[in-house]
Parts: C-alpha cells; sequence; structure tokens
C-alpha cells in the first residue's frame, strides 16, 4: 500500500486547524481510512492509504479531505482556469508513447516543504498510476526558462514540441548533471538511466520535447537541467506524456489540485495533435486541463441497504458534500428517491454507485454503526476448509516457522525459470500458468503455479537478517485444467523452507513427519527427480498412500540465483493431503 510522508504542521496550516494535536490528526486521518505507520527521521508522519485514493498522495490532497470532513468544505470544488497562452504541438513521437497533456501554473510562492511536496506526489504518482513511468511520466519545468516558438496551431500564441529524437541525436544537460549527453547516453551514464532505459531502449527513436531553444525533457527518463524547478521558481509548466491520453490527464488533475491550494492560478494549455499522430486524437486539438465532472446516480434504498441504517435525504445529501460531492435528489419513478451525485475531476477512484455510497457512509461515520446480524435463515461460520488452514498453520508455527502471507500473483521468471522448472512439466509447480492479460507491473503477470518461489524470493531479500530462517506459507496456488468448469483448476499449498547452515532432507523431512503425525496421517518419501533440488536428495510426500508433493534440499545453482550462502531444506505439497 503507498506510504506518504505529512508534515502535521504543513496540515495543520492547510486545514487551517492549527489547534489540531499530533494525536488528533492521527484519529481524523484514520477516519479518512489512513493508517498512521510512524515517524520519519524529519517528524514527519507516514500514512498508508488505499492506491484508490490517488488525490491523498500529498499532504494538499490529505488536508482537502480532512477540510471535507470538518465540515469546512462542501460540494465538488474546480480550479478556475485562464485561457491558453501556450499549445503542445505533437508531431512524429513513438507509436508506443504518442500522448501528452499538461497546464502553466503561475503565481506560486514554494518554500522547500512545497517543493517536497510537489516532488512527492510526482514520484507517487509515478509509482501507482504511472506504472512505474511505463503509462504515465510527470516532467514538472520552470516556465521562466523556457522560451517558446512562434504556435502553428492552437489558442496559444507559444509552443513546445513534443515529438521524437534520434538516440545518438542532440545533447542536452540532463538533470543533476553538469555534462552534455545524447539521449542513449543518459540511459547508460547517467544514474537514473538504467532505472527506465527498459521503458525506450526498443524504440528507434526516442520521446523528446523541445522549446525554440532546443531538447529540454527527455520522457519518460528525465528532464534538462536548464528549467529545473526550485524554491525562486513561481510560474511552472508541466507536461505529462504516456500511453494513454485518460490516464495523463487525470495525473496532471491530481497534481493541479495540489498546487491550487498552495494559491496557484491554473492556466489552459491546447494539445495539437499533427494528422498522422498514432491513435483516436489524430488531427484534433485539445484543450487542457480536462476539468470535466462525471455523474453517477444512485437509489435511496441502495444507500439504506448497503450502509444499514434509515437516513433521511438531507442527510444522504450532506454526507455526499461532505466527501466532496454534490448530490441532487431525483425521482426515478414509483415513489423511489435517488441522487444525481456529481463526481470532481480529481476522483479517478469513482467508477461505481457503490464509491459514492462508501463516501456517504464514511462521512456518515462507520464508528456510528450499530453491528447487527443480517436478515438470512442462517448464520455464518468457518469453512471446513479454513478450519484445516488455521490447524495446519498452527502446527506449522508449533514446529518453529515463521508464518508468511505472500501475493499469489507473481512473474514468470519467479515461478519458473529461476527454480529451475519449466512451464509444462511434470513436476510439482511446472503447470501451465493462469496468466493476466494487462498486468499491472511486469512483477505480477501470472498466478502462481506453487508457493516455494514465493519463500525463496523472501530469503532472498532478508539475507541481512540472522540465520536460521525457518519460513511457511499456506496459499493459493493455481494452473490451466481444462477439465475444470473454469480453465482453472485452484488448491491451497503448504510450503515450508530451513536456511541455515547446516540444512538438510533429515531437517525437512522430521518437520514434515511430524506435521503428519499432527493429522494422523502417514508419511512416506520414495525418492524422486525435480529440477529445483539435488539429485538423489529429493523425494516425493505421500501421505495415506496418495502422492501430494515434494520435499528435498534446493540445488546450488538455485541457491545462488537467489544470492543464498546457506543451504536451504524445504518441502511443499497441497493442503488437502491432510484431510
Amino acid at each position: 500500500m503507498p506510504v506518504v510522508d505529512v508534515d502535521p504542521d504543513e496540515l495543520r496550516a492547510l486545514t487551517g486547524h492549527a489547534d489540531k494535536d499530533d494525536d488528533e490528526l492521527r484519529a481524523d486521518c484514520f477516519a479518512l481510512g489512513l493508517e498512521f505507520e510512524g515517524w520519519t527521521e524529519d517528524d514527519e508522519m507516514q500514512l498508508e492509504f488505499a492506491p484508490d485514493r490517488l488525490d491523498r498522495l500529498s499532504v494538499e490532497g490529505v488536508a482537502r479531505s480532512l477540510r471535507y470532513q470538518y465540515g469546512d468544505d462542501r460540494g465538488v470544488y474546480v480550479p478556475g482556469t485562464n485561457d491558453a497562452d501556450w499549445t503542445f504541438e505533437v508531431e512524429d513521437t513513438p507509436a508506443e508513447r504518442p500522448y501528452i497533456t499538461g497546464a502553466i501554473v503561475r503565481g506560486l510562492d514554494l518554500d522547500d516543504a512545497a517543493l517536497q511536496s510537489l516532488i512527492q506526489v510526482q514520484e507517487k504518482l509515478h509509482a501507482t498510476m504511472g506504472r512505474d513511468r511505463a503509462k504515465g511520466a510527470i516532467g514538472i519545468h520552470d516556465l521562466t526558462m523556457l522560451k517558446g516558438a512562434a504556435a502553428t496551431d492552437g489558442a496559444g500564441e507559444k509552443s513546445i514540441t513534443y515529438t521524437s529524437v534520434d538516440p545518438d541525436g542532440e545533447r542536452f544537460v540532463p538533470l543533476d548533471s553538469d555534462a552534455e549527453m545524447t539521449p542513449a547516453e543518459v540511459l547508460t551514464d547517467h544514474p537514473i538511466g538504467p532505472t527506465y532505459a527498459d521503458l525506450v531502449s526498443d524504440l528507434d527513436r526516442y520521446p523528446a520535447i523541445y522549446d525554440d531553444i532546443g531538447l529540454f525533457s527527455f520522457p519518460p527518463v528525465i528532464n534538462g537541467r536548464r528549467t529545473e524547478v526550485t524554491t525562486d521558481s513561481r510560474d511552472l509548466l508541466i507536461e505529462m506524456t504516456g500511453t494513454d491520453q485518460w490516464t495523463v490527464d487525470h495525473m496532471l488533475n491530481v497534481v493541479l489540485y495540489a498546487l491550487s491550494a498552495r494559491g496557484g492560478t491554473i492556466e489552459r494549455v491546447d494539445v495539437s495533435y499533427a494528422a498522422d499522430t498514432p491513435g483516436e486524437y489524430a488531427g484534433r486539438t485539445l484543450s487542457r486541463p480536462d476539468f470535466s465532472t462525471k455523474t453517477k446516480t444512485v437509489t435511496h434504498d441502495r444507500v439504506e441497504s448497503i450502509i444499514g441504517v434509515d437516513l433521511d435525504p438531507e442527510t444522504v445529501i450532506d454526507c455526499a458534500e461532505r466527501s466532496g460531492l454534490d448530490a441532487t435528489q431525483t425521482d426515478v419513478g414509483d415513489d423511489e428517491i435517488a441522487y444525481d451525485v456529481e463526481i470532481p475531476p480529481y476522483r479517478v477512484d469513482v467508477l461505481h454507485p457503490l464509491d459514492v455510497i462508501d463516501d456517504v457512509g464514511r462521512a456518515y461515520g462507520f464508528n456510528e454503526l450499530e453491528p447487527v446480524y443480517p436478515d438470512v435463515s442462517t448464520v455464518g461460520g468457518r469453512h471446513d476448509r479454513s478450519r484445516l488452514e488455521d490447524a495446519a498453520r498452527d502446527a506449522l508455527v508449533g514446529l518453529g516457522f515463521e508464518d508468511l502471507l505472500n501475493f499469489h500473483l507473481i512473474s514468470e521468471g519467479e515461478n519458473y525459470d529461476r527454480l529451475d522448472v519449466t512451464p509444462g512439466d511434470e513436476a510439482l509447480g511446472g503447470g501451465d500458468p493462469v496468466t493476466i492479460r494487462e498486468p499491472y507491473s511486469e512483477d505480477y503477470t501470472q498466478l502462481r503455479t506453487w508457493a516455494l518461489p514465493s519463500l525463496l524470493m523472501v530469503l532472498e531479500r532478508n539475507t541481512h537478517r540472522a540465520y536460521p530462517q525457518d519460513l511457511a506459507e499456506i496459499g493459493l496456488a493455481a494452473e490451466l485444467e481444462e477439465a475444470e468448469n473454469t480453465g482453472v483448476a485452484e488448491w491451497r499449498t503448504v510450503a515450508g523452507v530451513l536456511a541455515r547452515t547446516e540444512a538438510s532432507y533429515e531437517d525437512a523431512k522430521a518437520r514434515l513427519q511430524a506435521l503428519a503425525s499432527a493429522f494422523g496421517k502417514s508419511l512416506e518419501t520414495p525418492p524422486t527427480d525435480h529440477p529445483t533440488f539435488i539429485a538423489g536428495r529429493a523425494a516425493a510426500v505421500v501421505l495415506d498412500g496418495e502422492s501430494v508433493g515434494v520435499l528435498g534440499e534446493v540445488h546450488p545453482r538455485v541457491l545462488v540465483e537467489h544470492d543464498l550462502e546457506v543451504p536451504v531444506a524445504a518441502f511443499e505439497f497441497r493442503l488437502d493431503g491432510l484431510v
């Protein structure tokens, strides 16, 4: 979950509540769903929040939500904008990254705190909505250091050009450097270059933004030093490039609302796409930012049934307005009350009427709700599988294992390649994967087919910790299976690793024998071969005559691949083998 560093003094100043002490601020933030994670070395609060509320990626966004919660602000707020004086001309861009948006913000007074907040919201948006800059990247520039060319289209008189550049073409001085570099040299010689090189290295020509002086931005990698923003900057040009217009437009809105809270005046820009630009905007001129609102309709009965209390329409409207929304009562027939709810442009998370109801419930106060049994004929209880899982977990902890809960999503390399397993193998973990069509990250492209890769990843990240490290997990695994109605077979798997200087097959078998005995199961371990384990030091796990897994000593190749310098013994088997 994203964590934002928030200066409590800044929060008090931006909310206008200087009387709030730190404990009160923490409690108020918790009511918004922001959990306090601790303090930084600079006495800033670390707040963890749900990644859907990207408008709270900065102290300005948190302060705005608090002002609504306090009742100081109400309803939808849309900042005013001045007419465009600048045009972004788009031509000859890489087809893989054709979109751009932006705005001008004037009249800012940036102190160190405001500048650090701006940098933080930029980086947090990169990491979340921008998908590590792969889908959207933000460039913020000191406007006074730019020289606009004469615009050929759009309402603005001055222009910059979003285009492409040969990798070894024009040179410029990137941020945090004193030397001129070509874009290709930035990718290899600049400290930040290798981090984002994979986003552009396969392109014939790289994205580039020019003014009348020359190249000043190399998105999505780095800006030029000439336009660096400092506390002396008063007017900013913001540009965002990416693979999707909607994404960069909404990332822009989050940044502009934060700067508006700092007293900035927003000025529109025209984005003029060339006729041969890839995508649906070819030949069109867009006016940005896009501060249009959207409307969701929700019925009164649905609000009451979801929240679980009786509410009058005035209370629903009040709660909506204290969530930064505007609600208007409307009739939908049959004497049923409904509300047309207007959503502000910075709220990218409101996709369904249930999202509106969640806002209403939070404004009403979830702590004000009294728990009641649902109006059904039965009362829920623990599933037998859940009881079995808890019993197995308790037994593993009793045997000295530390219980883990890892992500069920994993990459192909982690699931197969780094453990010498090939998709389609008959060996445990070699099943055909369930892949994600459009993964959020290259690190999470499929459901794991077994849990041992997840445990080895934890060991890899904990080489600085003392040994022994005995880790176990009970979790989901899945693979494609035509015989299943869904086409996917899912099961719960039990995995354990013992990492220590003298870890051996016997150690893993002893733990497994104790676990089997706790459930009244007979254990047999006939020899087997598995590419992850040392030949001759691996065996099948057979419980009551049924083969359900594998155990053994992890092969040195796998240990080296995970930077492990101690032996590792491991086992994995299906949880239902204990039934």
